[in-house]
Parts: structure tokens; sequence; C-alpha cells
């Protein structure tokens, strides 16, 4: 069920595309049947740009599907492969068109269907995605993925020719603002990946024998986990320039393997490189196994040598410039001083010292009799029918016993619903839990919709494909408060991957267009108190959480002015994984680490909301001492200070590790006059945490902040000193 389309009783979110004509046959041509299965019951195509009340799932049973032209995925899409036998898509001979599957067309025009920086909520998962029987001179391409937030690809192998001469590629990517994707493998090709996005974070990817394994086309910041490149005669191109300069921003290289590769890292950046501090690069932890050329320049010149037929070992090698906690900066190309990571952020099954990483969890192992639907328990998701009984009985009988399905819906919760140990949650296409009613309404008396495990309680908890919201005004919402953590001995089997949040600008929130256009703060444009939780007692693996508190209506046209207090609040002293994460538009911070212990964060993502600095933070919300809010009370009418906080560290913080963060602002009171001049406020990062906290930040991004770092009210780091593509770039370390 989409609960607010307009005929929600008869519209279809599940399709097989065999039921729409495909064979997976290996013979048959299915372009126009698994299209008809993607389009059919009038979804949002050209000329539509968003919607909410049109998902699908378009599920693809084991098989080989040929096609001849594009499979054309639809905004707010779900394509599904068999996990356990995941079906090919193969190009026959005479494909013609630009990817096989095509997440972002060009119309006749030259304009995308959809924009490509608002392209939200698509997922691709267990394809394999085969060029090989087109002509390998032929431009072919695997997925053109032009995407924004809440998108992710998974476990997806590309299969290209490896003729020298070969024009294939597996991934296109050529703008977007972007979010993750994991577990994907390539074979061949001229480029494994050809890509340029705002920011991204993708994990575990393998290339063998490409040409080129990535080019990294243009960005602000990416960040890479566990890249393995083998047989390559380039592992990664970041050397792109244009009629301004160098395009690369800045790349995090984590926990990566290359080898039996000519060279495995091309880059153009000098201390005299055009912006100053673009190009900014991290090594941490990476090998170089019988690779000649570890770093090297476009021209073959040396500057970090490998070793032909052994292997080097590189802890920490840094390329930009350095920031100190006593705002001392240098440019740096070559070893730094490596950082001692805590075990428990470790995979300690693993001797490469890997940070902690796992696959998203699909249940293809599980039988149908381990599964029970929601809606079989009385559960309406409805979007009108209070389900909060239903869901939290049914939560407390099943744990440790049954995966709890929730079909595409919108299932209203109107008090707090306990999640307690052995609980495992799957949506589709993102079904929605949404906080309604009174009990949400006090900002003095915050209150969660969903309270994973009480304080010291440890065990699973696994909720994947959910989107938390609400519905209307609610000031004391806290969406969700995570308290549970990893029994002793395990790692990462509590958590949360590809879940996120909204907060209004789609129907059924009651915070449209109409409801809350770009004028100051109204009680009925309150959103809520605060996204999510980590608690004191918690740890969690979050992978691909987007936390929006919306700038635009996704079912209407125009801006809207929502004020949502906080983002995400880490108090976890345990251990957390956070992979691909983004938190925007709240008034007081999308991240605030208070005496938080053993994070592990590999790219942030923010935004200041569009309305301010008129009103000022904290408006519309007050100071709470409890939750250990900012101060804005010094801030005045004149200055750029009374904003968000992109993040924020404060108390006894420390063992903290972010490979890759953007905080941006665009706008000061809606104007964009403030981009001219690069000061659309203050400064976005405050870690204000004591000497001796061990605070590594690698590859921070900043736009139109005048200092791009604060620590105690010292302000250090003038944006304008480090200018890089677009943004201002450094990596900044408090580590001693």
């Amino acid at each position: 069920m989409a609960a607010f389309n307009q005929n929600p009783s008869t519209y279809q979110v599940y399709r097989n595309v065999k039921s729409y004509g495909a064979k997976g046959d290996g013979v048959t041509d299915d372009t126009v049947a698994i299209n008809a299965a993607i389009t059919a019951f009038g979804r949002c195509g050209e000329g539509c740009d968003s919607s909410t009340v049109k998902p699908a799932l378009v599920y693809f049973p084991q098989g080989t599907y040929r096609v001849s032209g594009p499979i054309i995925q639809y905004y707010m899409t779900q394509l599904v492969g068999d996990a356990v036998n995941p079906p090919t898509i193969s190009a026959l001979p005479n494909f013609a068109g630009m990817a096989i599957i095509d997440a972002n067309p060009y119309g006749n025009t030259g304009n995308n269907w959809y924009t490509n920086q608002n392209n939200f909520y698509r997922q691709i998962r267990n394809f394999v995605i085969d060029t090989t029987a087109t002509d390998s001179a032929k431009a072919t391409t695997g997925i053109h993925w032009q995407v924004a937030q809440a998108t992710s690809l998974l476990n997806i192998v590309f299969r290209m020719s490896t003729a020298s001469n070969t024009n294939h590629q597996g991934i296109w990517m050529e703008n977007g603002s972007g979010s993750f994707y994991s577990d994907l493998v390539f074979y061949g090709g001229k480029f494994g990946m050809w890509v340029g996005n705002q920011q991204f974070t993708v994990r575990n990817l393998t290339f063998y024998n490409a040409q080129t394994a990535v080019y990294m086309n243009w960005n602000w910041g990416w960040s890479f986990k566990s890249l393995h490149i083998s047989g390559c005669k380039v592992g990664f191109d970041m050397s792109s320039t244009g009629g301004l300069g160098q395009q690369v921003g800045s790349i995090n290289l984590l926990d990566a393997f290359f080898e039996n590769t000519d060279t495995a890292i091309i880059t153009s950046t000098t201390a005299n490189t055009t912006p100053k501090s673009s190009g900014t690069l991290t090594l941490n932890n990476v090998r170089f196994s019988n690779v000649p050329k570890a770093v090297a320049t476009p021209t073959g010149q040396v500057i970090l040598a490998g070793k032909t037929g052994d292997t080097l070992v590189v802890p920490s090698w840094l390329q930009g410039y350095v920031v100190d906690a006593n705002g001392r900066s240098s440019f740096v190309q070559g070893y730094q001083t490596a950082p001692t990571k805590p075990s428990a952020l470790l995979d300690e099954s693993s001797s490469m010292g890997y940070y902690f990483e796992r696959q998203r969890p699909q249940y293809q192992k599980y039988a149908v009799s381990d599964f029970v639907n929601i809606k079989s328990l009385g559960a309406k998701g409805d979007g009108k029918s209070d389900d909060t009984a239903v869901i939290a009985a049914a939560l407390l009988k099943y744990a440790g016993c049954k995966i709890v399905y929730f079909p595409s819906g919108t299932y209203l919760i109107k008090s707090t619903v306990f999640v307690p140990a052995g609980t495992r949650i799957v949506g589709e296409v993102w079904s929605q839990l949404m906080a309604s009613g009174s009990a949400f309404s006090n900002e003095y008396n915050p209150t969660p919709m969903l309270r994973v495990g009480n304080p010291g309680d440890s065990g699973v908890a696994e909720l994947s494909d959910l989107l938390f919201t609400a519905q209307g005004a609610l000031p004391g919402a806290v969406l969700v408060e995570w308290n549970i953590k990893d029994p002793v001995g395990q790692k990462g089997v509590s958590g949360m991957w590809d879940c996120h949040i909204r907060i209004g600008g789609a129907l059924g929130t009651g915070q449209q267009v109409p409801d809350c256009p770009k004028v100051g703060p109204t009680a009925k444009c309150q959103g809520i108190f605060l996204m999510v939780h980590l608690t004191p007692s918690a740890s969690a693996y979050i992978e691909n959480m987007w936390a929006w508190t919306a700038d635009h209506d996704l079912d209407g046209n125009g801006q809207v002015s929502i004020f949502s207090a906080r983002g995400v609040l880490i108090e976890s002293q345990t251990a957390l994984w956070l992979y691909g994460t983004a938190s925007e538009h709240n008034v007081m911070y999308q991240y605030q680490m208070h005496n938080a212990k053993n994070v592990l964060g590999v790219y942030f993502q923010t935004e200041t909301p569009y309305f301010q600095g008129s009103p000022q933070a904290p408006v519309p919300f007050h100071y709470n001492a409890v939750y250990n809010d900012p101060d804005y009370s010094t801030c005045t009418n004149t200055d750029r200070c009374g904003m968000a906080w992109g993040l924020r560290a404060i108390g006894t913080t420390s063992n903290v590790y972010i490979y890759g963060a953007g905080h941006y602002n665009f706008f000061d009171s809606y104007d964009q006059t403030c981009l001219d001049t690069e000061d659309c406020q203050d400064t976005m990062t405050d870690l204000s945490i004591p000497s001796g906290s061990k605070f590594y930040l690698y590859g921070l991004n900043t736009k139109a902040a005048i200092t791009m770092v604060q620590s105690f009210g010292k302000k250090m780091a003038a944006a304008m000193d480090f200018r890089s593509t677009f943004c201002s770039t450094i990596h900044y370390m408090a580590a001693v």
C-alpha cells in the first residue's frame, strides 16, 4: 500500500518482472517487459521530478534478462534481484542507449528527467550487469547512477570487455549529491567507475583487470573503505583538471589493497596546486603489493614509490594541508604518524587492522516461516489508523524468533514503541513509521517514538529499509532513541541499514508548501525535538542514513520552512560505526558528540537550514541543559553565529576517527549573496574537546563558513586560506 496515493487500495507496490512478460531465459529481449513493470500504475517518470506516493519494489527472479535498451529506474524505486541466485541483466549486441540501467535519463532537450541533486530514494541490489556481448569499442555502461541522498547499490557484479580497445564502464556518474554504495565487483572495462559527485561513501569494492579502476572526474569529498584493486593499469586517477584548476576536492582511502597494478594512484596535487587545497588525499592502512608506483603524477613522476615483487604497507600518508589543535597549518605530502585505533572499532577476525564492517542483512538464508507480516497481525499502515499497540505487541512477541516485515505503507505511532533485544525489522521501499499525536507535543518532555532497548541492554537489533517521519508539529518527538549495545564478543549485530528520516515536505506530513511556506516559524511548522539519540550505553552500526528536515516539498513545488531542533546526538561510549550518513537542516546542530568514545565516521554530510540566520538559532526552540545544547545567547542580530553547527564535539569525547566531512551553507535567510563572499556563516565545526582526545578529522570540507574550525571559542583555519574546488578543505587533528 502507498498510503497517501490517490488510489491506495489498488496501487501495487510490489511487481515481479515475469508477471509483466519478462522471460529471463537468456534469449528473449526483455526490455519492454521490465520497463512495463517499473512504469505500471502511473508512476513518477519524465516531467515528475519527485513523488513519495508512488513507490515500487521491482523483483527479478533468477535468470538472464537480455536488453536492447536502458531499463529506466523511476523515482522511489527499488530494483531487487534474487539474493540467493542473483539474476544477470545482459546487453544484447544491438544495445543502444546510455546504460543498461539508467537512474536519470536525459530527455530530447538535453535535460535530465530528475534534478540531479534531488534525485533521492533509489536502490539496486543483487544483480550481475553484463556488457560483454556488445562491441568492445562501443561506449557501453552498466549503470548510469546520477543520484543524491537515500540511494544505494548493493551486491552487484559488473562484467565488461577486457579487450585493449574496450570502452565499457561499470558505473557512470557525472554529478549529483550522493550517498552510499557497497559490495560491488568489477571485471574488465576501460573504467570500472567514472564518477563525479558532491560527496559519497563507498565500501567493499573490488576491481579486476580494468584499464583504470576508478576515474574521479570531480568532487567536493569522497571516502572509500575496503577498496581492492587487482591487475589494473591504473588503480585510482584523481588528476582531473579544468579551466579553474584541479577538479577533485578530497579523497579518503582507508583499508585498501592494490596488487599487480602499474600505478596505484595518480594525482596532480603539489604545494602550488590551484585551487590551493584541492586534491587533498588520505591514505590510511593501505597496502601495495607488486605495485611499482604507489602515488605518481599524470606524467609518471613518482611521489610515493611502491615495490615491484614485494609489499609496501602505508599506515598513514597525507596530501594537503594539516591544521592542528593549536591552529598551526602546513602542506604535507608524505607519511604522518598513524592514529592509534581502539580494538573496539576493529575487525579482530582479520590480521589487516581493518575497521569493522558488515553487509546489510537480506535474510536470504531464512525460510518464509521465519517472517511475520505486521499487517497479518492487524496493523493497517494506511496513514490514518493508530498502529501503536499492534506494533508494540508484535515486537515483544517475536523478538528473537521472527523477522517482522512491514509492507510498504505509513504506520502511525502515537506513543513510545519499545524495540526489545532480538528484534529484526525489514521494510519495503522505505515503509514509514510516523510519529503522531499529543504524546510528542511537549518540547520540555521529549519522548521517543522508538526506544531501541533500555540502557544496559545488549543483543541483536536490526532495522532496514525504513523511513522515520512525523505528522504535523511534534516539538517533543525523539524519533529514535538507541540504547542497546552489541553482546560481549560480537560486533555490529545492532544497527540500521538504509533507514532514513524525513520531516515534512511530503504528503501526509501536514507540512507542505501551503502549510509551511518560506516565512518565519509558526506553531504549525515546528518539526521535532531530536532525530536520533545514540545514548551512553549504546553501540550501533549505521549504514546509509539520511536524516533530513525538508527544505522543499517532494510532492509539490517550492521550498518549505520547517523547524526541527536537533539532528544526531552521539553519546555512545562503547563503539559506533557510521558509514555514509547525513544530517541536514536542523536548527541547533546536525551532529553533536557529547562524552562520546570509539566513533568511526566515514563521511558526514550536513547543511545549515536555509532560513537561518532569520530567525537565529535556537528559535523556535529553547536551550536545554539536559541535552547539552549549544548556547546561542551571545549571538547578535548582526553576526552570523546564530546558525546550526554541522559537527559539534564537546565534553570528554575521544577516540573519534572521521574520514571525510562536508559542512555546507548555501544561504543567509534564503539569500545567496553571501556565497559571493563565502561568509554565510561564522563557523560550522566546533571541536571543544580536551588535549589528548585522539580526535582525527581527515578531509574536512566546508562551504561559505568564515572559519573552518572552532575550539573553546578559538577560531582556526580561515576558510579563504584553504580554498578547494567548491569548498575549503583541510585535515584537522586534535590527537595530542
